[in-house]
């Protein structure tokens, strides 16, 4: 068996196709989506992650707005870019991207964003959204990306047992959290482990839908996966300037379905950054013709 992959540039060309299309519309109301990035410090691969996001902005149809902070900027100086982000009527969505510079504090960062702007669904009002199962509010990129990904590809989620290694804020939890809501798409059996238990091929080899995303490269073994089973790597590793995801490519000759090493969950997520821009704007339509 080898697996057939999970291509997330597929997916990225489907959603921008689709949403050239919703930014026309929009165009024709004199209305043009705005995307906002903060960037603080030097970071290259957080400067290569928002660079790709604006050059997918572009390609749609949707302006950005980027402020870069140097790498000794202070909290208050991250909250200014914030706050002028939050009252600038040209951005409907924006993110600050992370990691931040030691010393600053993330959290506070991510509630500082207006959750109507909050581009990434990581405010804690979203994430309350989400688990209520709120319609229309803004989700997590990458757990929406990866849902759209096995959605796009024909692999069925309802009453499927869904295993999820790691419990991180930007991936397992609300990723659980989705796949888990009594809704088309999702409405599956979840397990959340994490690098912590004692035998955790006991978990994964459960698995008819497997999603690692620990960040430990090649964590997840061959003799760990059910056969069969759909496995989505959503955590990497860089050794040296070469990208490792969590799960060996060796399981691709166990797996039905598999994500590649490359162009796998990192075009979903920009994705879902697009569609929950291009949506932003929508509801700020929405209000103003109300």
């Amino acid at each position: 068996m080898t697996a057939q992959l999970l291509d997330g540039n597929a997916f990225l060309d489907a959603a921008r196709a689709e949403l050239v299309e919703r930014v026309a519309a929009l165009a024709q109301r004199g209305i043009t989506p705005g995307l906002g990035t903060i960037l603080v410090g030097d970071d290259p691969a957080s400067a290569s992650y928002v660079r790709m996001k604006h050059e997918n902005s572009a390609e749609v149809g949707i302006a950005s707005y980027h402020r870069r902070l140097p790498a000794d900027a202070t909290q208050a100086d991250v909250h200014a870019a914030i706050a002028e982000l939050n009252d600038d009527p040209q951005v409907d969505a924006f993110l600050v991207q992370l990691p931040l510079p030691a010393g600053l504090d993330e959290e506070a960062a991510l509630r500082a964003v207006d959750p109507d702007k909050d581009v990434d669904g990581l405010h804690p009002v979203n994430l309350g959204r989400l688990v209520m199962g709120v319609a229309g509010a803004p989700r997590p990129c990458t757990p929406a990306g990866i849902q759209g990904l096995l959605v796009h590809f024909g692999v069925p989620i309802e009453g499927r047992h869904v295993v999820i290694v790691g419990r991180g804020l930007t991936i397992g939890r609300p990723l659980a959290a989705l796949l888990s809501l009594k809704e088309p798409n999702a409405n599956a059996a979840v397990t959340v482990v994490h690098t912590g238990v004692a035998d955790l091929g006991a978990y994964t080899r459960e698995a008819e839908i497997l999603i690692v995303a620990a960040g430990r490269a090649g964590l997840v073994t061959p003799d760990m996966v059910a056969p069969g089973a759909v496995v989505v790597s959503a955590g990497v590793t860089f050794e040296g300037r070469r990208l490792v995801p969590d799960v060996e490519e060796s399981v691709a000759e166990v797996a039905s379905w598999i994500t590649p090493r490359l162009g796998g969950v990192g075009p979903t997520t920009r994705a879902m950054l697009l569609r929950n821009t291009v949506a932003a704007a929508e509801r700020t339509a929405e209000r103003g013709a109300a």
